[in-house]
């Protein structure tokens, strides 16, 4: 079964963060004031030890998020220093079987959301998101959820 990581708002260090669309898309809005725990434990990530990667799709859904060249340029420049996991074929098999389960189990997810959980399960990366969808089907798969 899938878990919860609980660390009262901080990364634990060493740990291998996965940063979903939902944190990265608060983190680079302008009127964000840090109230967001998972925005300062992205910060945290980003000025201590932990390792944070990104995927392609989720650099993809930033970019259609956010207007600009200007945004358009600081998301290019800041996730050009990031690692960038990418799904292989298997990773897809195991997303289409991770989706079904959570499905059987009346757990709805998003054929993008089981590919992240699927590359976190995989990688053993700890996903930091602010959605819920993710928190119910970790009790259904091994996915570690931030929280």
């Amino acid at each position: 079964m899938g878990q919860v990581v609980r660390l009262q708002g901080r990364t634990v260090p060493g740990m291998t963060l996965l940063v979903d669309t939902s944190v990265w898309s608060l983190a680079f809005r302008r009127d964000q004031d840090g109230a967001v725990p998972q925005v300062s434990a992205l910060r945290d990530a980003l000025e201590g030890d932990e390792i944070v990667v990104t995927m392609g799709l989720i650099l993809q859904e930033l970019l259609q998020g956010f207007a600009g060249p200007r945004a358009r340029k600081d998301i290019i420049e800041r996730f050009a220093a990031l690692p960038l996991l990418g799904p292989d074929r298997q990773d897809h098999i195991d997303a289409a079987q991770l989706r079904n389960s959570c499905r059987r189990a009346g757990i709805q997810v998003g054929t993008i959301d089981a590919l992240i959980a699927q590359l976190c399960v995989r990688h053993d990366l700890t996903l930091l998101t602010t959605d819920n969808d993710f928190v119910h089907a970790a009790s259904h798969c091994p996915l570690k959820v931030w929280k």
